[in-house]
């Protein structure tokens, strides 16, 4: 067992170390704890890259740790925490409600104590008298060095896999034949706050910008022909460049696309198996897929890896489609877990996409 502790607290005020990606969070944590004479705020950083280095020059008793922050999310950085430098950690982040898969696993990486934050990062001060009391119990805590597969000074992860929950979430849509329309009408009705939207419709090169330049004078959400490294985030929709494949990647809580070669999967580049299975890797529960009309069986196998990830999953329905190949293939395989008609898609979407989004607190 590893203590922390090397006098009583009694006879020194506790150190804390404040980690979140939030500078108003940052100074008002530590405005709020510095009002405890048993308590001194030794740093603050804004993501765990800076506060792995802290941690090693500062030496704090207790860290309290967010979960959504950039190049690594809180939880994975706990795990890596836990083996190098275990010491109690108290996770503070607004997806952590009681009872949450994300309290959940920051307990199993180690976590000695979880807290919601409050409605917003102005009443953080409503949060300190309990947060000060689990300070001073965790100080006391006694934690127990871990074992992992990567060291902690390591790079991110090329590609991580998805977290529990998120406060955004993200939309794939895959088509084909009668894309084009059907991607018209669906992203026509989208709010211009729509979740950040990651988007297949076989189409070949040159074809794909003049479509997103198309769509982007018509829709209040920002549609465009997405670029390597384009982020995904809030009233955005990045289609894949014809001639490549698409993938989700994720730094942190940042969802980001890559845009490759590679062969062709069922005769088509980009494709929506690919994107598909690339979204039910990255963002899991954190995603909503949709299949529209088209030819052939791509998108089916990936539609359904979306769904197991634990995502809600959309088909147009057959009435609707101009040719029920693909939506077809994905409910045979299981793969949709909603039939749904073109003009009622998009509100589908978007409020399954509300209905699994953590609240946006902070």
């Amino acid at each position: 067992m590893v203590s922390q502790n090397l006098q009583p607290q009694s006879l020194r005020p506790i150190r804390v170390l404040i980690v979140d990606d939030s500078s108003v969070v940052r100074h008002l944590l530590k405005q709020e704890l510095a009002k405890d004479p048993q308590i001194v705020v030794v740093g603050a950083a804004p993501d765990p890259y800076v506060a792995r280095d802290m941690v090693v020059a500062l030496k704090p008793d207790v860290l309290t740790l967010d979960v959504e922050m950039p190049r690594m999310d809180g939880i994975t950085f706990l795990r890596k925490l836990m083996v190098h430098h275990p010491m109690p950690v108290i996770i503070v982040s607004s997806l952590t409600a009681t009872g949450t898969k994300t309290a959940i696993d920051a307990l199993a990486a180690g976590a000695v104590e979880v807290v919601a934050k409050p409605g917003s990062a102005y009443t953080v001060e409503a949060l300190s008298p309990i947060l000060i009391q689990k300070i001073k119990h965790a100080a006391r805590a006694k934690v127990s060095a871990r074992t992992a597969e990567q060291p902690m000074a390591g790079e991110i992860d090329a590609h991580p896999t998805a977290m529990a929950q998120t406060t955004d979430q993200v939309i794939a849509v895959g088509a084909s034949t009668g894309g084009v329309q059907a991607l018209t009408t669906l992203f026509s009705s989208f709010p211009a706050n729509a979740p950040g939207t990651v988007v297949v419709q076989h189409m070949p090169p040159k074809f794909t910008k003049s479509f997103a330049d198309r769509l982007n004078g018509m829709c209040k959400v920002r549609v465009s022909e997405a670029n390597n490294g384009d982020s995904v985030v809030p009233g955005k929709v990045l289609i894949a460049p014809g001639g490549h494949h698409m993938v989700l990647r994720r730094s942190g809580a940042h969802y980001f696309v890559e845009i490759k070669d590679g062969p062709e999967v069922f005769h088509q580049r980009p494709s929506v198996d690919v994107l598909f299975n690339s979204v039910a890797h990255v963002a899991g529960a954190n995603a909503v897929g949709a299949i529209l009309t088209g030819m052939g069986a791509d998108g089916a196998a990936g539609l359904l890896k979306m769904r197991t990830a634990g995502a809600q999953t959309i088909a147009q329905d057959e009435a609707s489609c101009v040719v029920f190949g693909m939506p077809m293939e994905a409910i045979k395989c299981g793969g949709a877990e909603h039939v749904v008609s073109l003009p009622s898609i998009a509100k589908t979407i978007i409020n399954l996409a509300r209905r699994q989004s953590a609240p946006s607190l902070t």
